[in-house]
């Protein structure tokens, strides 16, 4: 059985889920096409805490299925403008985790991870699955991958 480390960016599935599909994104179908047959040594989603219920209860539907959950907290600048990105955590667990796992899956489209992608699989021999939004996903991304799954209706919700 191979071991395996989930990373999921919450953020980027979230809003490129609604912009494509109009529609969330289904975690629990996502996990269990992810671990199949595999041996889970970490899950981690990355989101951004605004303080609410409703995410709260999100946040507690991830930890329900077997992810930890890693907050920051949402910053609204003077100018209007918002922060709010796991980067530089996801890259550096990606690596952490991802040099002892046979397989890293992440679960964003963001080009800033092709470095993560690149070096994880040159390094560490370890094995990089990206799922993302096919056409918001970066193809720097998915070619420094060694496999890309598209989003589609099976990995959305009703």
């Amino acid at each position: 059985m191979k071991n395996v480390t989930i990373l999921v960016d919450v953020q980027n599935v979230y809003y490129t889920t609604r912009q494509a599909f109009g529609r969330p994104f289904d975690y629990n179908t996502f996990w269990q096409q992810a671990t199949e047959g595999r041996n889970v040594v970490k899950a981690i989603a990355y989101a951004i805490d605004r303080g609410d219920e409703k995410q709260r209860q999100f946040q507690n539907i991830l930890r329900a299925i077997g992810f930890e959950v890693k907050l920051k907290p949402f910053i609204q600048r003077a100018d209007g403008s918002a922060k709010g990105d796991w980067d530089v955590g996801i890259a550096i667990d990606g690596i952490e985790h991802g040099k002892d796992s046979d397989v890293l899956v992440l679960l964003s489209g963001d080009g800033d991870f092709d470095i993560l992608a690149k070096t994880l699989r040159e390094k560490y021999q370890t094995r990089v699955e990206v799922y993302g939004v096919e056409p918001l996903t970066a193809q720097s991304l998915i070619n420094a991958a060694d496999s890309f799954t598209a989003i589609s209706n099976k990995l959305l919700l009703k």
